[in-house]
């Protein structure tokens, strides 16, 4: 079974809530009013886009702004209630997918939560096996500077040590980076492909991996870039 997303913000075949009409998309055909959203419309649909992670960002904009022209409340001023309080919900929807799609970094993060597979937790404060080592002398040399400062020696050496250390773990941070691309290129092809369920499951496994990864990473390199600034 795929998990392709149909690419309207209603489903096929919903029935307009006001003419009775087949309603596709945003607002029905027949009668022009405004639609609901079916439980558990994507992101991706909302924009009408595949559930691909590669998207065009002036594309996404212009559409962005187009539906926030259509959707906005002073458009229902006139309306009943009911089609104002859907003009509310979906202008807010509008804004919450907008963020979540237009960042190739929270567009993962969003997809793999949709989808349930966004698994953080333990697993994202465990040290990656590759990088247990370094990990630990990165901790004992924040301690050693930490001490230091409290006893008021000189910090010169113990800060070149640091310096190197977070620039690593920038390159690193780097690489992490260029493997989640390229896992993004692998989910695309395999949408073109009409992969089957496990197929996409194993590739967003991987996408949670690397993920946790990356944020693992990061947190070490904020963390010794604010050691470095209070030294």
């Amino acid at each position: 079974m795929s998990m392709t997303q149909t690419s309207s913000a209603t489903a096929p075949g919903t029935k307009c809530w006001s003419c009775g009409k087949i309603a596709d998309g945003h607002f029905c055909a027949a009668c022009g009013k405004i639609q609901p959203l079916p439980r558990g419309t994507s992101y991706f649909a909302f924009f009408a886009l595949p559930e691909k992670l590669q998207i065009d960002p002036e594309a996404l904009e212009q559409q962005f702004h187009k539906l926030s022209w259509k959707l906005h409340p002073d458009n229902f001023m006139r309306a009943d209630e009911f089609e104002r309080n859907l003009s509310l919900e979906r202008s807010s929807e509008l804004n919450d997918a907008y963020r979540a799609l237009r960042d190739p970094l929270t567009r993962v993060e969003y997809l793999l939560a949709h989808k349930g597979m966004r698994k953080e937790g333990a697993a994202k404060q465990q040290a990656p096996p590759e990088l247990l080592e370094e990990v630990f002398e990165l901790n004992e040399s924040l301690d050693e500077l930490r001490e230091a400062r409290a006893a008021g020696e000189d910090l010169a050496a113990l800060r070149a040590s640091l310096e190197s250390a977070e620039q690593d773990f920038q390159e690193k941070l780097a690489g992490v980076d260029a493997e989640l691309d390229q896992v993004r290129t692998e989910w695309d092809a395999a949408i073109e492909a009409n992969a089957t369920e496990s197929d996409l499951s194993k590739v967003m496994a991987r996408m949670n991996e690397i993920l946790n990864r990356r944020s693992y990473i990061r947190n070490l390199v904020v963390s010794v870039a604010k050691e470095l600034a209070d030294a």
